[in-house]
């Protein structure tokens, strides 16, 4: 149950960071686009990646599986979200920015591990 949970949230992972990148990158672009809706959806992408890992965790305990690669990629993850947390004062003239190349770094990480599966 939990490795079919795994793998359903991975998709959402990567969808959700794609999307929330590209919607990031158009803000960027065009002023038009700079909605409250759109941060909360990077929150909500960005919690995605936390259950994702949760999950992971959850499942290599409860498998007795190895760590790898494919658990790098997922604490890179993490761990990126944290990174680009932290550089949100260093531009803070370009917000949208940060976070449209963040979420999509995020997307290809979640891209990565899943084909290290």
């Amino acid at each position: 149950m939990i490795r079919d949970l795994h793998s359903t949230v991975s998709w959402l992972f990567i969808i959700s960071n794609g999307l929330v990148g590209l919607w990031s990158l158009a803000a960027h672009q065009w002023p038009a686009a700079r909605h409250r809706a759109g941060w909360i959806a990077v929150g909500v992408a960005q919690a995605i990646i936390v259950a994702q890992v949760v999950l992971g965790v959850l499942l290599q305990t409860s498998e007795d599986i190895d760590s790898g690669q494919h658990q790098l990629y997922g604490f890179a993850a993490f761990m990126s979200i944290g990174i680009i947390f932290a550089y949100r004062n260093e531009m803070r003239d370009k917000p949208y920015l940060l976070y449209g190349l963040g979420s999509l770094w995020l997307m290809g990480l979640g891209l990565r591990a899943i084909y290290l599966v």
